[in-house]
């Protein structure tokens, strides 16, 4: 059973307060950055309010359930206006509504990331709503059933890059468009890796494959959208109890073949990791972070 504790908090205010006043707040904070690279004008004795998070947009996707719908409510208690993003609407009105009053700042926008005119739809609908995009969660992801590499089907692999891959890079596209043209400019994608992205597990090619991909993804946008102030990290994640990975509770296969249960974390553990890097200012990077159940395998799946 997966545990959301997260109590709700008051609603700050509604969606339907104009464009100009939603922002003035934010556009009076947003520092600028100075020819060292460092925010000038910044006061540590200020830092809560330069971290006040009440103005800010996030997008996360695979929002209706485990680890993306930990995330979402995580940001929604944290005072975030949250665009909640899945395949289908009644998970992710279920998430909205868990958040409770915070709910108030959510918007559940079904879409296929793997589909561009869907992602196009997606980001459209996020600046209508909400005039900017300050952090992405590419979180959407699925396995493939672990098979003999020789057995896998075209099919399967296919699947796994398309909503892996595939819709990381077009979810990253979107929001660093709107990241570049938006004022205040700037903003901050978030991808989620695996331990995977270091080391498979047996029988494991698609995801595998998918997650060492994502790490080359991160990389080049974190250096691309250096000069538009567009931060890009990963978190690479093991043993979340997600309806994902609840096979591992009950025995998943080791690298000599043995089937072993494994320890897992929970998923709020993984949403505030996730929210503590999205909360960093913008000329501050947790560039990777890893966590993981302590004594899972880890070092040679071993």
């Amino acid at each position: 059973m997966v545990r959301y504790n997260l109590a709700p908090t008051p609603a700050p205010p509604p969606l339907a307060q104009g464009r100009g006043d939603l922002w003035r707040k934010h556009a009076l904070t947003h520092l600028r950055t100075n020819q060292r690279g460092h925010r000038s004008g910044f006061d540590p004795t200020r830092r809560t309010q330069i971290m006040s998070s009440h103005d800010k947009v996030s997008v996360v996707t695979g929002a209706g359930s485990g680890i993306g719908r930990a995330t979402a409510l995580a940001f929604l208690k944290d005072g975030w206006r949250v665009a909640t993003v899945g395949r289908r609407r009644e998970p992710l009105e279920e998430t909205v509504k868990l958040a409770g009053a915070d709910g108030a700042r959510a918007l559940a926008v079904p879409t296929d990331v793997a589909d561009p005119q869907s992602v196009q739809a997606l980001f459209a609908r996020v600046k209508e709503a909400f005039g900017r995009v300050d952090a992405i969660f590419n979180n959407a992801g699925q396995n493939a059933p672990g098979v003999p590499f020789e057995d896998l089907p075209f099919e399967r692999w296919k699947a796994v890059v398309d909503t892996n891959l595939t819709g990381s890079f077009l979810c990253a596209q979107a929001a660093f468009r709107m990241m570049k043209e938006q004022h205040p400019r700037g903003g901050r994608i978030i991808n989620n890796g695996s331990i995977s992205a270091h080391n498979p597990r047996p029988d494991s090619a698609p995801y595998t494959s998918s997650k060492h991909a994502i790490t080359g993804l991160t990389r080049t946008i974190a250096l691309d959208g250096r000069k538009y102030d567009i931060a890009a990290c990963q978190i690479d994640i093991g043993n979340a109890m997600t309806e994902l990975a609840a096979r591992m509770s009950k025995g998943v296969k080791q690298a000599d073949g043995a089937v072993k249960v494994e320890p897992m974390i929970d998923v709020t553990d993984v949403a505030r990791s996730v929210l503590h890097m999205a909360n960093q200012p913008l000329n501050v990077n947790v560039y990777h972070l890893m966590i993981m159940a302590t004594t899972m395998p880890y070092a040679g799946r071993g």
